[in-house]
């Protein structure tokens, strides 16, 4: 079969999008095509944000390949999907523009995953998959019919078939090689702030998962590490290509000392995002050691009542200072990623602000939480998400929201503003 494997090119004009709004390689797309040319397959894979292309330049990509199935992301790469933009602007954009040329039509990404009914209807596609995609695409491309894999929704006589969440076997997952003109394209080290680039950037992932009740999404919400091996042969590879610095996106990069050690041989440095209370004093001497230059700690509440709510901490707010600083004698960046909670006492999160910031660690202004269709959050609010679980959401942030943060200053638009310029498919016939 042949299969096109889409990023789109992103714009985020109006959204509250809080990810990084620069490329990123599309992890997700890259094993996927990786498990499809292992079973035989011929495959396309287009990254219209980080070759710069164009809508126009990336459907007529597309369309002269023609695939027998399309798969396209709703949310820029892996890294940002527990924070994806609400909106489905851009692919529905992207599917206007490819008018139809390209067969099969797949969505994957986090909104087909918490709300696969409303996916279906604001994309019209033929059938999008729940959870994680790259099994999932193989088993659609060796014939398997979408109604009989449990992961896959699609339409039927009713509106949509419900379908369970997928979580891949992910240990062993291939080292993935990425095409030596994305690298070079690849100028953005995310999250390091200790210098300028002094060569081209990355994104590894080490692990998956996490082993708490995750604040933003249900999915992705199971712990696997990746095997080493194929793990140090993606990274010897981009570093092979000229790449300086490695961003892991794990939603939780836990200590793990053998990658530490074989790291600190490698001529790169990188950079993680972690709960700084799993890390011991001598791990995180050994994690600057191997070459961590930057760490966003989550911090989702200083409150006792905050944390026992999210099981995500054992450590006081005292304790919690002592290790990010510590932490900051070892690596040139420590953020202390602070969310707005009501049990937060606005005092005591000036004070620890403060005196964080006063031995070297960024703590940002607490910004609200928005309550995510697959978040805990938006349970407490309304129950199980339904079909207009997105647009309830995001009413809901932007009537609570009366003052930005300093993560985000331009002016945020409705969801219906967002989207009613596209000429989508959901207003139209459904694409097979």
């Amino acid at each position: 079969m042949r299969v096109a494997l889409v990023n789109p090119p992103w714009s985020f004009d109006g959204s509250i999008y809080y990810g990084c709004r620069s490329p990123h390689l599309p992890l997700e797309l890259g094993y996927t095509k990786a498990l499809l040319e292992q079973a035989g397959h011929e495959v396309l894979l287009l990254d219209g944000h980080l070759l710069d292309l164009t809508m126009t330049q990336t459907a007529e990509s597309v369309g002269a390949f023609e695939p027998d199935m399309t798969v396209l992301t709703t949310a820029p790469t892996y890294l940002f999907w527990r924070c994806a933009p609400p909106e489905l602007r851009v692919p529905a954009e992207f599917l206007a523009a490819l008018a139809g040329r390209g067969g099969r039509t797949v969505a994957v990404g986090p909104h087909g995953s918490a709300t696969p009914g409303s996916t279906l209807r604001r994309l019209g596609v033929g059938c999008v998959i729940r959870g994680e995609c790259e099994e999932v695409v193989l088993e659609l491309a060796n014939g398997h019919a979408p109604e009989s894999l449990p992961a896959v929704s699609c339409r039927d006589g009713a509106g949509h078939v419900e379908a369970a969440v997928h979580a891949t076997s992910f240990a062993s997952h291939p080292a993935l090689c990425w095409p030596d003109e994305w690298i070079a394209r690849h100028h953005h080290h995310h999250h390091r702030f200790d210098r300028e680039p002094d060569g081209p950037g990355a994104e590894v992932e080490a692990s998956r998962g996490c082993p708490y009740d995750c604040s933003l999404t249900d999915f992705r919400d199971k712990y696997r590490r990746r095997d080493l091996v194929p793990l140090l042969e993606e990274i010897d590879g981009l570093i092979r290509q000229g790449v300086t610095y490695l961003y892991f996106v794990d939603e939780i990069f836990l200590p793990q000392k053998a990658l530490l050690e074989a790291l600190i041989a490698r001529p790169v440095r990188f950079g993680v995002q972690t709960c700084i209370d799993l890390w011991k004093p001598e791990l995180l001497e050994l994690l600057g050691r191997a070459g961590c230059v930057s760490i966003e700690a989550g911090i989702e509440s200083l409150a006792v009542e905050g944390q026992e709510q999210l099981a995500s901490c054992r450590l006081d707010t005292e304790a919690l200072a002592a290790l990010l600083i510590k932490a900051r004698r070892h690596v040139p960046f420590v953020q202390a990623n602070l969310t707005g909670r009501v049990q937060d006492d606005p005092a005591l999160v000036d004070y620890w602000r403060d005196r964080l910031q006063k031995s070297g660690v960024w703590a940002n202004e607490p910004a609200p939480l928005y309550p995510y269709p697959s978040s805990p959050g938006y349970r407490a609010l309304w129950g199980e998400p339904d079909d207009h679980a997105w647009e309830r959401a995001h009413e809901h942030y932007l009537a609570a929201l009366r003052d930005f943060s300093d993560i985000q200053d331009e002016r945020l638009l409705p969801l219906s503003v967002l989207e009613e310029s596209c000429s989508s498919p959901r207003w139209g016939r459904v694409m097979s």
